[in-house]
Formats: structure tokens, sequence, C-alpha cells
């Protein structure tokens, strides 16, 4: 990764995501990135790339999907896993969004089948390990909680390897566009309404306000049922083009095409178990 691209992750880090607004791509066509040199094997394995698995493919435009979760509803599902015992009202994931993945429309390039078995199975911590810097890692810890149960592990081997970069650029531009997202109305919207009820029309506004008109029709909500509630667990953001160096999601969400509003509403959960 450039010295660049690990200057505005510190940057990120220390400054919030409202940086990344600021930043624009200088030319319509971004320059691509070089190929991804590391498959996902594991160091010694001896294994071979899955018979008839993607192929890695090179970095330029396509179709991606920003996961962002909403933690604390997540966690109303899944009480027994790390990230979710160790959550309180202070850390960052209680009032903004958490990473979940990018994710390209291929899974799985150039991985051997003993790893996509793992994978499946739910055993990640037996993946390979994800080899970031400690400026990267120590924002990846904080933006993404699911670190603690090995997530980024599970989604570099399924998503990150289709997407022609490297783990630093894939995470990097991760983080950079979560970021944005948590630097724009729609985070503020959730942090001001945390036990109230969000509709869809009022999420995608938010977006609309924040990076153009029509943006928010690219926004999904998921919901999950909890008890008698109805929480917002995830949004999920379509984009299309080649994130660069500088990703600049306003762009992105504008370039993808709509996609329907998912569950019409939700209740913004709050940290804590319910």
């Amino acid at each position: 990764m450039s010295p660049r691209f690990t200057l505005l992750l510190v940057l990120v880090f220390l400054f919030g995501g409202g940086l990344v607004l600021l930043l624009k791509p200088s030319a319509p066509e971004p320059p691509q990135r070089p190929t991804a040199e590391a498959p996902a094997l594991a160091p010694g394995s001896g294994e071979t790339a899955q018979s008839g698995a993607a192929t890695q493919k090179a970095p330029g435009k396509r179709f991606l999907i920003l996961a962002a979760s909403w933690q604390p509803a997540f966690c109303e599902g899944a009480r027994d896993k790390p990230e979710c015992q160790s959550m309180g009202n202070k850390r960052f994931d209680a009032s903004h969004f958490s990473l979940h993945g990018l994710w390209p429309e291929e899974s799985y390039c150039g991985v051997s089948q003993t790893l996509i078995d793992l994978d499946k199975a739910g055993r990640w911590s037996q993946l390979p390990p994800v080899e970031l810097d400690s400026a990267t890692r120590a924002t990846l810890d904080q933006v993404m909680p699911g670190t603690r149960s090995q997530l980024e592990r599970h989604e570099w081997l399924k998503h990150g390897t289709c997407t022609g970069m490297t783990q630093a650029e894939y995470f990097g531009t991760s983080i950079l566009l979560l970021a944005a997202l948590n630097g724009s109305k729609a985070r503020d919207l959730f942090a001001g309404n945390i036990g109230r009820q969000l509709t869809a029309e009022q999420v995608r506004a938010a977006f609309d306000d924040s990076f153009g008109a029509g943006a928010g029709e690219r926004v999904k909500l998921s919901c999950d049922r909890d008890g008698r509630r109805e929480l917002i667990d995830e949004l999920t953001l379509g984009l299309w083009g080649d994130p660069g160096d500088t990703p600049n999601l306003g762009e992105l969400l504008l370039a993808a095409r709509p996609t329907s509003p998912g569950c019409p509403s939700g209740i913004v959960d709050a940290s804590g178990f319910q």
C-alpha cells in the first residue's frame, strides 16, 4: 500500500469520516491498481486452487456492495459472540455503523476447497490470518468489531479474493467507504434516533441529503425480529465503479442501479441486550 494511502487511513482513524467526504477523484477514470499477487492459500499447505472456482479478476469498474451493520441489533441475535459480549455504550459501534464487508458479485476466487470448507463451517480461526500494517489493523479492529471473531479472515477469503485488490487495499478501501458513511447524515439519523423507529423513506432521504438526489435509491434496509420488535440490523449500499485510492462514496452510489428499499421500517437498537 502506498505511503499516501496509509496516511489517509491514519487521518481517518484520527479525525473520523468527515475527511473522506472532501476527497474527490481527480479524473473521471480512476487509475487501476495492480492485480493482487497472493492467493488465499494457507502458507505451506500445498493446496491448489479449487477446480472450477472463480479466478481472481483485475481491478477496474465493477459492482460492489458495501454491507454496514448496526451492531447493537446484530448482537441481539448473536449474544455468544466475543464482540457482542464485550459491547458497551462507549464503544464505537454503539453509535456508528460497523463494517460487515465489501462484496463483489463473485466469491472464493482462487481459493482451495479445503479453505472453502473451513470457511463455510464457520471455523474462521483456522483460516490464514489477514496481514495488515499496525495502523490499518487498529482502525479495522475499531470499525469491524467482528475481528474479535476473525470476521476479517472470512470476508477476505470469500469476497476480497475476487476484487483484484491486495489485503491492504481491500480493507483500506472498506475502511474509507465506511468512514464516509459514518460522516454522513445517515449515521446522524441513526445516532439521533436510538430506541426509536425509522422508515426506509427517512433513511433514503438522509442519503440523498449527504450524497446527492437518488443516492438513497441504492440503499437497502435489512431488519430482524427480536421478540415483538423489528430491528434495523444492516444497510447494504449498491456501488458501481473503481473505488481507487480515494473512494468517493457518493459517486459510486449514484453510478449504481437503484434497488428495492428492503424492510419498510425498523427500530434503531440501543447498545446492550434488550
